[in-house]
């Protein structure tokens, strides 16, 4: 197998050219179908209910386990947050996904194109969440963010109290240390909060004691927004993290990723907090819109 290793500021990156070819194709396409996706999210609104099911009727077998295994597992509230310049139809497969595994209530959240500070949108974020709360009648519910929504989250959990709302947070090629595809556009508010030294950045390195949210954080070796990609794990010492590699698969591509919704359900499954010890598992206001599968 034919490997080349180039450098990865001061350390040596071995790359798997033939798996990484085979990513950055998927990547390619997933960028194209996104182009034509994109408008069909500002074009969708939010839907009128949430659905609360309590029978067996209807489901297929993977979803009756996933109840019999629990109600409060598969009724807990998911919400998806999507990354910068992207809106909710970035999560139409994972979306799907999660449904088709039982997980009964299943939101999106816009937090908006014109975002310029990631404080104000985790304040926005946390309006959204009470309200998901207070529709579902569930204290606490899951969050998946894509990206810079992962960051938001974040935010929202570590500074804002939000740990009291939120059971997981999961992040998909999110920017925990920045990236420095940043700096050169530190000019943008926005842009100038992702790098690697910018304020808000150095904020989520402070002490954050007794935080109760869990966290998986999923990365890859290929991310092209995410630079150098290791920026997406999350290593902090008073936070629970599971963070989940996940090679050839890229930026776009992590919320399209069958495999990683496998994993995002199974980690979702298990309502008890982790192990208190960290470790990295090789498992090689916007508008809130509920949908019912």
């Amino acid at each position: 197998m034919q490997r080349r290793a180039f450098p990865d500021l001061g350390r040596a990156l071995v790359i798997d050219l033939p798996k990484v070819t085979v990513g950055v194709s998927i990547e390619a396409a997933w960028a194209a179908a996104h182009v034509v996706m994109y408008p069909l999210g500002l074009l969708s609104g939010p839907a009128a209910r949430t659905i609360r099911r309590h029978n067996l009727a209807g489901l297929s077998p993977t979803q009756r386990g996933l109840v019999h295994h629990g109600v409060a597992t598969a009724e807990t509230p998911i919400l998806l947050v999507h990354g910068i310049v992207d809106n909710h139809a970035i999560f139409t497969l994972l979306h799907r996904a999660l449904r088709r595994r039982g997980f009964v209530t299943v939101s999106t959240y816009d937090y908006g194109l014109l975002t310029r500070d990631i404080p104000t949108a985790a304040r926005q974020l946390a309006e959204g969440i009470e309200k998901l709360a207070a529709n579902t009648g569930y204290e606490r519910i899951h969050v998946i963010g894509h990206s810079l929504g992962g960051l938001i989250a974040r935010y929202y959990v570590q500074r804002l109290g939000g740990d009291a709302r939120v059971h997981t947070l999961v992040t998909l090629a999110t920017p925990h240390y920045g990236t420095e595809l940043a700096r050169p556009l530190r000019m943008l508010p926005l842009l100038d909060q992702l790098a690697p030294d910018s304020p808000v950045i150095r904020e989520l390195t402070e002490p954050a004691p007794n935080c109760r949210t869990r966290f998986v954080a999923f990365y890859s070796d290929i991310d092209h927004v995410v630079w150098p990609s290791r920026n997406a794990r999350l290593d902090h010492p008073d936070l629970q993290v599971r963070n989940v590699p996940v090679p050839g698969v890229g930026h776009l591509s992590m919320p399209n990723n069958g495999q990683v919704a496998f994993k995002i359900s199974s980690a979702l499954a298990e309502l008890d907090p982790f192990e208190t010890r960290r470790t990295t598992v090789r498992l090689s206001l916007g508008r809130v819109k509920n949908d019912e599968p």
